[in-house]
């Protein structure tokens, strides 16, 4: 390696090749980042493969930081607000529905509330409470609404359709691969889990755990509560608690119980600290407080007679 080059190793410049030590060329952009760890730049391949000896440790290393910086940061709702009351929607599939006319997804307390025409008169047909539709009469009007969202490419109407019709249905992993990939690429991260199960368990494909991790981590790193708590027992179980803190503490403020649950057997355990089982409990709190008002509370008791949606 050339004096220059090892001078900007040293100093960590960024504009000249970590290879050859050429400079970056006024008014170009001829020098690239590594793509692992963005960390040194070369002017070519050929400078890269040369200089890779000397780097791939350091490479590995800051590769590994950036990857857990994207991992361990808390990720937005899993599933946002309720359209209609602006409260966050629970992460219990209980505390909220999918309508497959508009494509929202309605808290449960205003799935049970009155619901109005234009002119402030009750709705008396059982309707959507965001867009006013009807519900469907039939299965059969059901499911044509149902692939019209999928057609017109709703992410969570292709999720839905791979989970009854292709995962729990016909049982074809093959096309609940496919659209499953594809409600997640389109927005819905928490279809990476179901890609990850099917890779761990080899569910019409080679199994594949390495694969099988990747998309659990990115349904994790979308927001997907599951797919966080089951990381952190994969943690848990390897020892490393510290790791397994750190995702259970996500998932608690995501909404997930079982993950307090574990924080409360760590500490237990004497694998983590009473302040830790504190702030993760304090944590859940605020969870349940962005969730609760009195309008879902009146729904939690009441009956869900809604059929189709």
């Amino acid at each position: 390696m050339s004096a220059a080059a090892a001078d900007n190793n040293n100093n960590n410049n960024g504009n000249i090749c970590a290879n050859c030590g050429k400079g970056e060329e006024e008014g170009t952009n001829n020098l690239k980042n590594c793509a692992a760890c963005l960390s040194v730049k070369y002017c070519s391949r050929e400078c890269q493969i040369a200089h890779w000896s000397q780097h791939k440790k350091e490479c590995k290393k800051r590769a590994a930081e950036l990857h857990d910086e994207k991992l361990f940061k808390q990720p937005p709702p899993e599933h946002g607000d309720c359209p209609i009351c602006i409260l966050r929607l629970p992460l219990l599939d209980s505390g909220r529905r999918y309508y497959t006319c508009c494509g929202k997804v309605v808290c449960s307390g205003c799935v049970h509330a009155p619901v109005y025409d234009d002119k402030g008169n009750v709705v008396t047909e059982k309707s959507c409470p965001f867009c006013r539709t009807p519900n469907p009469k039939s299965k059969e009007e059901a499911h044509s609404r149902a692939n019209k969202r999928v057609d017109c490419g709703d992410a969570m109407a292709i999720y839905n359709l791979a989970l009854a019709n292709y995962t729990y249905g016909d049982r074809d992993y093959t096309k609940a691969l496919e659209l499953y990939q594809r409600a997640a690429e389109l927005g819905y991260t928490v279809a990476y889990f179901n890609v990850g199960c099917i890779y761990d368990g080899g569910l019409g494909v080679k199994q594949d755990e390495k694969k099988a991790k990747h998309y659990f981590e990115l349904a994790a790193m979308g927001g997907c509560m599951l797919s966080r708590h089951n990381l952190g027992i994969d943690e848990e179980n390897a020892g490393n608690y510290e790791r397994a803190l750190k995702h259970y503490m996500i998932s608690v403020r995501g909404g997930a119980k079982n993950s307090l649950d574990n924080i409360q057997d760590l500490y237990k355990n004497g694998h983590a600290a009473l302040d830790d089982f504190m702030k993760a409990l304090e944590s859940y709190r605020a969870y349940l407080d962005e969730i609760k008002s009195g309008q879902r509370d009146e729904a939690a008791a009441a009956r869900d007679d809604y059929k189709y949606y």
